[in-house]
């Protein structure tokens, strides 16, 4: 199951004994300030859960799969995220 924006909001504010107004304002900004950072190009590094950046996938020749015709996949931004060693080893 995963975990909703709703609920991280109610953990977090439970956590921090602090109003869920002001987390979910601090969560909505945070969401601004990672998306404003990616699309300039930056790194975003999160200590001890990972880090986040930007990657482009070259265009490729694909395969529709219904009809097993050849289809051109354009080129493209995508993001990508590298755990940390402290989070990987705490799921393992």
């Amino acid at each position: 199951m995963a975990l909703t924006k709703d609920q991280l909001i109610n953990d977090i504010a439970e956590a921090t004994d602090t109003q869920r107004a002001s987390v979910r304002a601090i969560l909505e900004q945070l969401s601004e300030i990672v998306s404003d950072s990616l699309e300039n190009g930056n790194e975003l590094t999160l200590p001890g859960i990972g880090k986040l950046k930007i990657t482009e996938r070259p265009a490729r020749t694909g395969r529709n799969p219904q009809t097993g015709k050849a289809i051109e996949i354009a080129a493209k931004k995508v993001v990508k995220f590298v755990p940390a060693k402290a989070l990987t080893d705490a799921i393992n």
